[in-house]
């Protein structure tokens, strides 16, 4: 097994999850670093959200992670040897109403990870847009659009259902067709 410093982002995920599951403690990563992952490392994340579904005791969470070396630091876990840092979103795992998340599993050496889907990734980061006016999440969104297969439909769907469909009419273009020199000159503006 490789030492965490020499691990990437996603293979530290791997080796999180898998160690927590062992543990009884179901767990799945959302967030920026899944933006990360998904887009071969076009976004920089230097933290691993991994949202608890089942309501782990927090003293489960924290004696888990200081067996792999991890110490709490306020609100996140650090460990020496990496620059990422892990923290624990409270649940439930949901993206504004919806709570029926597609968690898509990566086979890595370093372990299983469970992650939130592309498209689900893409709800998680517009969410965040339309309740929060988040530009650089709708970047995210439209990055992770452009390297994954994502399905725009159920994206509409859920648009509408969170109020959003005259939002989302407005950007839906920006995530099936518009080169990324496009996207980032608009995305980035407020």
């Amino acid at each position: 097994m490789k030492a965490i410093g020499e691990m990437t982002q996603a293979e530290l995920g791997a080796y999180v999850h898998s160690h927590l599951y062992d543990r009884g403690i179901d767990v799945v990563l959302s967030g920026g670093a899944v933006v990360a992952i998904y887009t071969s490392g076009k976004y920089v994340s230097r933290d691993l959200d991994f949202v608890n579904r089942y309501a782990a005791k927090p003293d489960a969470i924290s004696l888990a992670m200081e067996e792999m070396g991890f110490q709490e630091t306020g609100r996140h876990f650090e460990h020496h040897q990496t620059e990422y840092f892990v923290e624990f979103p409270p649940g439930p795992l949901s993206f504004g109403e919806e709570y029926a998340i597609d968690v898509a599993e990566i086979e890595m050496d370093t372990g299983l990870l469970r992650i939130i889907s592309p498209t689900d990734c893409v709800k998680d980061r517009l969410a965040w847009f339309y309740h929060s006016g988040d530009r650089q999440c709708l970047s995210q969104a439209i990055m992770v659009s452009k390297d994954r297969e994502i399905d725009l439909e159920e994206i509409r769907i859920w648009s509408e259902a969170e109020g959003k469909l005259e939002e989302f009419e407005k950007i839906a273009e920006k995530l099936s067709t518009l080169p990324d020199s496009e996207i980032d000159e608009d995305a980035g503006r407020g």
